[in-house]
């Protein structure tokens, strides 16, 4: 149906398989479904194909059937080796199981490998995050994600069997992060953005040396593309226009699929203004520095009713956070954990619900 919108195929640089564990799917069904995309959409010869996977469930005829389909990058979910950890989360996941999944991975040619780890979870500690950390990089991704446990329990139910109580507070969860990121640099990788890493040869790390590191709603980015298409219950979808999100209810999402329908649920078309913000933000998301006056001429907007926004920068300046220079913004290196709200102060809608 998205697809008989558009004259011609479109053309596709990366497919990204997420939202859970894509693979527990049949591998012919998986590899049937590659080739109905391969039919509707242009996919390019060097797209980046990547699917998540949970090295728990992962077999050999999984990764026979990934190869077979095309993909070459898995992003594996590790979160932490702690056992102790594991268990607290009741996710109990060997340091051979993943190795398992890595070696097969590449020797099926799938040779792009992501990790995706941890930290804040309960009973995590500094010593246990560098021990995760160590033990990932041996298996050598070309790059890992380290993210913050977000606990939010009345969202997802499964998180109710947590013990809040072992949960570290937010001083330890900074030195976690912290540790993990010294760990990963010490070890050759280069930190990408506020929450990447990845090896010197990889195309985010050359991205973010050549100054065109991207983001977008799956993370950071080396494609220059700026329209992303949401398959799925929830998915964001990014167009010309703005936004779009998919019904987001399994339930829902089927129902208006098998009834003809798309199933979009609701949309947000950028104004100019728009725009403009949210390339200041991805600039300080991706560079943590950003010319806020070249970015407003560019787009053919006056500067100065963003350098009037004065109150939140100039507090962030005179706590010592930001470098404020004729326009010019810089995060100071020692505060590029609180980017996030260095961005916030361009954000016209934060807290505001959009419809």
């Amino acid at each position: 149906m998205v697809a008989a919108q558009v004259p011609q195929p479109l053309p596709v640089s990366d497919v990204h398989f997420g939202g859970g564990t894509p693979t527990l799917i049949e591998a012919a069904e998986f590899r049937r479904l590659m080739e109905f995309l391969r039919r509707r959409f242009a996919l390019s010869k060097t797209a980046a194909i990547a699917v998540e996977i949970d090295p728990r469930t992962f077999t050999l005829a999984t990764s026979e059937g990934l190869a077979a389909a095309g993909v070459n990058r898995a992003s594996l979910g590790v979160q932490s080796f702690d056992p102790i950890v594991q268990k607290s989360i009741n996710r109990v996941q060997s340091e051979a199981q993943t190795e398992r999944a890595v070696e097969t991975l590449r020797q099926h040619g799938i040779i792009r490998i992501n990790f995706d780890l941890i930290y804040g979870l309960p009973n995590q500690t500094v010593q246990s995050c560098v021990q995760t950390a160590t033990t990932a990089v041996a298996m050598r991704p070309d790059r890992l994600a380290v993210f913050g446990y977000a606990h939010v329990p009345s969202f997802k139910k499964n998180q109710r069997l947590i013990d809040e109580a072992a949960l570290p507070d937010s001083p330890a969860r900074a030195e976690q992060a912290a540790a993990m990121a010294n760990a990963l640099i010490a070890a050759g990788y280069r930190q990408i953005g506020l929450d990447h890493f990845a090896l010197p040869d990889d195309e985010l790390a050359l991205a973010q040396k050549a100054g065109r590191l991207r983001r977008n709603s799956l993370g950071y980015s080396a494609d220059t593309c700026n329209k992303v298409i949401g398959f799925g219950p929830s998915a964001i979808g990014r167009l010309g226009d703005g936004y779009v999100q998919n019904a987001v209810t399994a339930g829902s999402y089927s129902g208006q699929i098998k009834a003809g329908r798309l199933a979009t649920s609701k949309g947000y078309s950028l104004s100019l203004e728009d725009r403009v913000r949210a390339a200041i933000i991805e600039r300080l998301m991706c560079d943590f520095e950003v010319d806020v006056p070249a970015i407003c001429i560019t787009h053919g907007f006056d500067p100065v009713s963003f350098l009037g926004l004065g109150e939140r920068l100039a507090m962030l300046a005179e706590d010592g956070i930001v470098q404020m220079e004729k326009g010019f913004i810089r995060v100071r290196p020692e505060h590029r954990f609180l980017t996030r709200a260095v961005a916030a102060a361009f954000d016209a809608y934060l807290g505001t619900p959009l419809c």
